[in-house]
């Protein structure tokens, strides 16, 4: 299967014995045998067969080949969150006296793991300028072991050319690990690039209805075994439920990733030429300076997008406000537009000095754009702009 509605649908979900055209929930902690030296095989891993669903349940095995298909990956593991998903493919690979090079745009919540968890644990990390190459590689170090990047960045859309990343980790032994929240397998896929591990917050487009929380990791077998490994241990492994909830959600995920690139497009386009915005984030648009990078290495430019209103904080709160389509909530990747003020929201947790360095003034908006027509998605900005 080559097309992604067709893969959506039909990826890893087969009709089994009893003729379901849909995938069952297991919704069971664990498995009997009825002969020790199986449930012995079993344990080991030799075997195949499950035995306890915090190290695999069906359900999530089932979810975890369709997300393998779709990324172009050996394997892939599903996590309860987002951050499980980045924390335990991280740590994964890094022990005390390792090292990091990471980007300096990254979501609140992996700064914190990069700049106060992993360093409270001996690992050390170096953030660089997000879009400069050179600084990259002299932050390389002999104990450097992951470089780790998103792209498109949050919530600044910054791009970083995976295949120039991918060539400064393997040169110096490390892994390149992404975070592809943000374009989805639909738009972007990184491992075709040279990426080692792509990470999802799965709450987001894989699911794409807003009703639960999720994590992924695929790329190469021995790595995703790895990971899967930590999984054990750390007890982040996605339930039964909550992966039939993903597996549906994944049922569109082509239709809905499309839609909202369309969408997006023309909310830009819009955005762009009013007199009360500032600027707009998005690689859709040719005044984003890695306009042609992102033509090169992504096959749409997303649902996501930001900009920075003309005005002041209060300014930025009314707008929010006024606007009757688009929720004020955190999150993304849903069917329903939402809207957000990074300071505010995602990256509360750094100073207002380390949003200053990355990009996200109080006047920065992020949108995430949904699958409503574009037309009335349009005509509600335009009247809260006009209440500003």
């Amino acid at each position: 299967m080559t097309g992604d509605s067709t893969k959506s649908v039909h990826e890893a979900e087969p009709v089994g014995e009893s003729g379901s055209v849909i995938t069952p929930i297991y919704q069971t902690t664990t498995f009997g045998f009825t002969k020790a030296r199986e449930a012995a095989r079993a344990v080991e891993g030799k075997s195949g067969k499950y035995t306890y669903t915090r190290w695999d349940n069906p359900t999530t095995a089932t979810l975890e080949r369709k997300l393998a298909a779709f990324e172009h990956a050996d394997e892939a593991a599903f996590f309860s969150s987002g951050m499980a998903a980045v924390s335990t493919s991280v740590m994964a690979f890094v022990k005390k006296g390792d090292h990091i090079v990471t980007i300096k745009d990254l979501y609140g919540g992996t700064f914190q793991l990069m700049n106060e968890v992993l360093p409270s644990f001996g690992v050390g990390t170096t953030l660089v300028e997000t879009t400069d190459f050179d600084q990259m590689r002299r932050a390389m170090r002999p104990n450097t072991k992951i470089v780790y990047i998103e792209s498109p960045t949050n919530p600044t859309l910054k791009l970083v050319d995976i295949a120039k990343a991918a060539k400064v980790a393997h040169e110096h032994g490390a892994l390149l690990l992404i975070d592809n929240t943000f374009a989805s397998p639909i738009n972007q896929l990184p491992l075709e690039l040279g990426a080692d591990i792509a990470i999802h917050s799965a709450t987001k487009y894989l699911n794409g209805h807003a009703d639960v929380s999720a994590g992924a990791a695929a790329g190469g077998g021995k790595n995703v075994t790895r990971i899967k490994m930590l999984r054990r241990v750390l007890g982040g492994t996605l339930d039964p439920h909550a992966s039939w909830l993903v597996l549906r959600g994944m049922k569109t995920l082509a239709i809905r990733v499309k839609a909202a690139n369309e969408n997006a497009q023309a909310l830009a386009e819009f955005l762009a030429k009013h007199k009360k915005v500032k600027r707009v984030n998005y690689p859709g648009l040719k005044s984003h300076p890695q306009h042609a990078l992102a033509r090169r290495q992504m096959t749409g430019f997303g649902g996501m997008m930001s900009f920075e209103l003309k005005g002041n904080l209060q300014d930025a709160m009314r707008l929010t406000e006024r606007l009757k389509l688009a929720f004020l909530a955190a999150s993304l990747g849903g069917v329903a537009t939402l809207i957000s003020q990074p300071a505010a929201i995602t990256h509360h947790q750094l100073t207002p000095d380390q949003r200053a360095e990355v990009g996200i003034p109080d006047t920065l908006i992020r949108l995430s754009v949904g699958i409503e027509d574009k037309e009335d998605l349009i005509s509600d900005f335009k009247q809260a702009l006009a209440s500003v």
